[in-house]
């Protein structure tokens, strides 16, 4: 039964779905763009169509390969090697929210007694799992749920909830926090530890030997495709910036979902010539450029399309983001030399890892980098780790900069905390300082 499911995915993926997709693409019909915004970026189709691929082939890996649940802060390069596919349960949520149908998701979560207040991202995740509902269509069932606890506490107790509903392994990796002024080695040491520890478990898992060099391979495809992502990154320095943050938010997906495979790295090269290219011909994401602004936090999907244009009636160009930077803040700490201690390094010492005094300075860093003339806050009601502190943070940042700074409170994922009335409000007000 394996090697018919084997060669039923190998059919999908080689022929049956690139035809499929490719066919699809044919039928479509070009939008006709937006007078806010510059021409639409080529790539965009490209990544459609392999996240669509992405999703698509899912349903038919089970069986077939193992399948993994992945936080977006775990060393997804240890399972490349052994054959899993893997699936991030944060990137669909977004997806959900993205698509508007988040909270109704939720909402079957939420009547088996999880709480409003707990992280939406997991609550349309646990939703998804209770109801099978997803605008990605059927996603498989996982064989394996692995989880870091770099980027927060929830996601230990949400992998649990869904290792007891899948009745599935559930592998933890503990990431210690790391605070200023203290010797990281030990904590990076212990976390180096566990993944050489956890690899003969991972291999019982999926039936396979780990192979070394594939591994070296995953860690290289990672190394490179996240320097692709911080060079794209880096040329929205460049006045008119050649695409936005919110432009940034979307073509994020492969580095998070497709990390340590070909494909993403692929896809940063054509993004990367891309962006060059516009900036080279001064091309602007938004023409009339006035304003450069930082974002703080993660996207409020279900509000991107509607956040995208009110920025841009006012000039208003977001320029970097903590969110978007984070697939390229610790990519100098992958090499090949020493793998396990590299992979220590870059998911370790990722920032919502490390204290306040290092987030302070990073805002610093970007808003200096990029020349920015205000900093929009995305308070998170559901995110806390991400959310705690940008109070102080605002205030910090008015008294070394000349920059001004705004609140938004919304979700990333859950409409309903959101208001788009007051939103607006309060953001002419902000455009309306930065005039002055």
């Amino acid at each position: 039964m394996r090697l018919v499911r084997e060669a039923r995915f190998r059919l999908m993926k080689d022929l049956v779905l690139p035809a499929a997709l490719k066919a699809r693409e044919g039928r479509r019909r070009p939008g006709k763009g937006d007078p806010l915004f510059g021409p639409p970026l080529k790539c965009g189709a490209e990544l459609k169509r392999i996240m669509a691929r992405h999703y698509a082939l899912a349903k038919y890996a089970k069986g077939a390969r193992p399948v993994a649940y992945v936080t977006s802060g775990a060393p997804v390069e240890l399972l490349r090697p052994l054959g899993f596919y893997t699936l991030y349960p944060e990137n669909h949520s977004a997806l959900c929210g993205a698509r508007k149908v988040g909270e109704r998701i939720a909402l079957h979560a939420e009547a088996r007694g999880f709480s409003p207040d707990l992280c939406s991202y997991a609550r349309i995740d646990l939703g998804h799992a209770f109801s099978g509902e997803s605008p990605a269509g059927d996603l498989p069932a996982p064989d394996l749920l692995f989880c870091t606890t770099n980027i927060c506490q929830t996601v230990l107790y949400w992998f649990k909830a869904l290792a007891h509903h899948h009745r599935v392994p559930l592998v933890v990796l503990d990431t210690p926090y790391l605070h200023g002024g203290q010797d990281e080695g030990p904590a990076l040491r212990y976390f180096r530890d566990q993944m050489v520890e956890v690899v003969p478990r991972l291999e019982r898992i999926a039936r396979r030997d780990f192979d070394e060099s594939r591994f070296l391979a995953a860690l290289e495809s990672s190394r490179r495709a996240s320097l692709l992502w911080g060079k794209v990154l880096e040329t929205l320095k460049a006045r008119p910036a050649p695409l936005t943050i919110f432009d940034a938010f979307v073509h994020l997906m492969p580095v998070v979902s497709l990390r340590g495979l070909p494909v993403c790295e692929r896809y940063y090269e054509g993004l990367l010539a891309e962006a060059e290219e516009r900036v080279r011909k001064g091309v602007a994401a938004v023409p009339g450029e006035r304003f450069r602004l930082l974002w703080d936090n993660i996207a409020i999907w279900f509000a991107l399309g509607s956040l995208a244009r009110l920025f841009a009636r006012a000039g208003a160009v977001p320029v970097a983001a903590t969110y978007t930077h984070a697939w390229a803040e610790t990519v100098q700490d992958l090499d090949g030399k020493d793998p396990f201690g590299a992979l220590s390094r870059a998911y370790g010492r990722i920032f919502l890892n490390r204290d306040l005094a290092h987030r302070r300075n990073l805002l610093l860093t970007l808003a200096r980098e990029y020349a920015v003339d205000g900093v929009v806050f995305h308070s998170a009601r559901s995110c806390k780790p991400y959310s705690i502190g940008q109070y102080d943070m605002r205030g910090l940042l008015e008294g070394e900069l000349p920059l001004r700074t705004v609140v938004l409170e919304a979700d990333m994922a859950d409409g309903r905390v959101w208001s788009q009335a007051q939103a607006e409000t309060r953001l002419e007000a902000f455009f309306e300082s930065l005039e002055r």
